[in-house]
């Protein structure tokens, strides 16, 4: 184990990932000589060339679109789209080509291929630079979704997600970047299982990316009260880890879904339909959804901290569950 930033792990699992396979390529604007906007592909460019580490022009349609036809010829591009709000502008190259590929050719042809996107507010950076949109992918089947909250998992998953035969959108939070942690660097972490967190007994949230943090907090604060909460990391949202979630449910029988992405239409609708149709009878209570309001992140930073899920919020969706 090695202590790492979370920018440093990813940064790692890349050095590693194309020190291993001379068909991983890294493309993306601004992320050779500058590293990237968040330095994450800081020194790949003098390790491996030019020919595998590109700068490519401001324009995410051609760059996905660039990966999905480097992909089905015999390469394993990964993507850095710089803020995954600009991820709207390539919606054609990764919905309509790289998710559907192995279907429409009947399993002749794949796109091995990761598309790595910092979302999330926290930094002031307005409502076109914070947005969560992962329920967006998640909705697209052939899709793999994966978002780490901590320095460990984003090494482990990043791997897993490079070595997958088909395309992930691998999520960092950017105010995670400067996070620390221990990071097993032997092996990758599979796609689709969560990590328990924190165990308890009373009450379960499952949440992923920065969230899991706020949620910890959540739960130490419950400490003093005397009520024991279990923090389920997601880690995966497609495919999520429903095992593990009703499991702790049959647990706890109370349940709080907590993310950072607007609560209308989210991650945490999906979660909630699932455990009324399958683990109702392990309810005590009704499923608490706590996230965003349904409107733009907004820039001033005093109410961002209005608009962003705060361990205030969670504490009391929790004593709510229980009262």
């Amino acid at each position: 184990m090695t202590e790492m930033k979370y920018t440093q792990a990813v940064n790692t699992a890349l050095h590693f990932a194309m020190q291993q396979d001379s068909s991983v390529v890294v493309l993306g604007e601004d992320i050779a000589a500058a590293g990237g906007s968040f330095k994450a592909t800081r020194g790949l460019l003098d390790a491996f060339g030019e020919l595998r580490v590109r700068d490519t022009p401001i324009s995410e349609a051609s760059l996905a679109s660039l990966g999905v036809g480097a992909a089905m010829t015999g390469l394993k591009p990964i993507i850095e789209i710089m803020f995954m709000d600009f991820i709207t502008l390539s919606m054609d190259a990764i919905v309509n080509q790289a998710a559907k590929a192995r279907f429409m050719f009947g399993g002749r042809s794949n796109v091995p291929m990761v598309i790595r996107t910092p979302h999330g507010g926290g930094l002031s950076a307005g409502p076109q630079h914070s947005q969560c949109l992962e329920a967006w992918f998640a909705h697209v089947p052939g899709l793999k979704v994966v978002c780490p909250s901590t320095p460990n998992d984003a090494y482990g998953l990043l791997l897993a997600a490079i070595q997958d035969p088909d395309p992930v959108i691998f999520i960092e939070h950017k105010a995670l970047y400067g996070s620390k942690g221990q990071v097993n660097t032997e092996q990758p972490i599979p796609i689709g299982k969560a990590r328990i967190a924190k165990e308890g007994t009373d009450a379960t949230i499952v949440t992923y990316g920065s969230t899991v943090h706020t949620s910890l907090a959540a739960a130490k604060v419950m400490e003093a009260e005397n009520i024991s909460v279990e923090v389920i990391d997601l880690r995966s949202i497609q495919p999520w880890d429903q095992e593990t979630v009703f499991n702790s449910l049959a647990k706890t029988h109370h349940l709080i879904i907590v993310h950072e992405a607007v609560q209308a239409f989210g991650v945490g609708a999906e979660i909630a339909a699932w455990a009324a149709s399958e683990a109702f009878d392990e309810l005590d209570a009704p499923i608490i959804r706590e996230a965003a309001p349904f409107m733009p992140v907004p820039f001033a930073r005093s109410l961002e901290n209005q608009y962003s899920v705060n361990t205030d919020r969670i504490c009391a969706a929790i004593r709510t569950s229980l009262r």
